[in-house]
């Protein structure tokens, strides 16, 4: 899917937050891992609310870069649930960008991240229904 195909967000709104200039690579766009760390936040929530409980990330698949981030833009990173498995928790995650001193928001990255519910034990537990 190109980001010019999709017009709202998948998923609900999970957080929202403010790209920085500490956040920024040598070029001056915000760094892509710190767009992945926020989107991983983000699904983390989304998993662990469904699973009751502590989760771990485990994998994450299909990351698409369509547009940079920017200093000053507002990162808003929508979660929607693809799969449950036993164990293990499938999340979609878009981060959607509203650019600085405009209304205007578009979709900059979206990837699947997995993962597995984790007992006090730090081992993967089953997840409840």
């Amino acid at each position: 899917m190109s980001e010019s195909s999709q017009s709202d967000p998948r998923g609900e709104l999970q957080i929202r937050t403010l790209a920085m200039p500490a956040d920024t690579n040598p070029s001056g766009d915000i760094f892509g891992g710190w767009v992945l760390s926020q989107m991983d936040v983000a699904g983390g929530i989304l998993a662990a609310t469904k699973a009751k409980g502590r989760v771990a990330t485990v994998a994450v698949d299909g990351m698409t870069f369509y547009l940079p981030v920017f200093v000053g833009d507002i990162v808003c990173c929508y979660g929607d649930i693809v799969r449950i498995g036993r164990t293990s928790i499938a999340v979609n995650v878009q981060a959607w960008a509203l650019r600085a001193h405009s209304t205007e928001r578009c979709l900059v990255t979206e990837g699947v991240y997995t993962y597995v519910a984790i007992g006090s034990d730090r081992k993967p537990r089953p997840i409840e229904s």
